[in-house]
Order: structure tokens, then C-alpha cells, then sequence
């Protein structure tokens, strides 16, 4: 299992947010948080999303949030980290 956070830029995200939302979405299961902040002016939203999964299921997390026209996305992904009993 690996931490990985998501940065995402949406641009002119009245029309992107609804695909983006609805794909975190379906991984609620590995999201551990969510922070989103609107630049109206710039009409621009900057989302930043931590999740805790295997190495799969975040890029393919990650590419499904890429492949959204107007969506930037960029990751960074911790080492390895093993399972304690406690988390099972």
C-alpha cells in the first residue's frame, strides 16, 4: 500500500467538475480527504485528493482524472508501506 496525494487543475471546471467528481467518486473507498479551492476569477479550481491504495489503483485513479479535457492532474506516491494487523 502506498500515500499518494492527487493535485488537479480544472479548467473552467463548470464544465469539468461534474466528470471529475463523479470518477473520485467511484474510489471513495481509498480517498482519505478532499480540499478544493475555486479561483473564480481565473475561472480555474486547484483539488488536491489523498489516498491510500496499491500502486493500480492510483494511477488508475489518476488517469481517469488526467483524461478529462481541461483537467491537469500530477501525483506523488510514498514508498511502499507495509499493513499492520491493525489495519486490516
Amino acid at each position: 500500500m502506498r500515500i499518494a496525494i492527487i493535485g488537479a487543475v480544472l479548467e473552467n471546471p463548470v464544465q469539468t467538475q461534474k466528470q471529475f467528481n463523479a470518477i473520485i467518486s467511484t474510489y471513495k473507498g481509498i480517498v482519505r480527504g478532499r480540499m478544493g479551492i475555486p479561483f473564480d476569477q481565473e475561472d480555474i479550481g486547484v483539488v488536491a485528493v489523498t489516498i491510500a491504495a496499491e500502486i493500480d489503483e492510483i494511477n488508475a485513479l489518476t488517469g481517469k482524472l488526467g483524461s478529462i479535457p481541461g483537467v491537469s492532474v500530477k501525483t506523488a506516491v510514498s514508498k511502499e508501506i507495509e499493513r499492520t494487523s491493525s489495519d486490516v
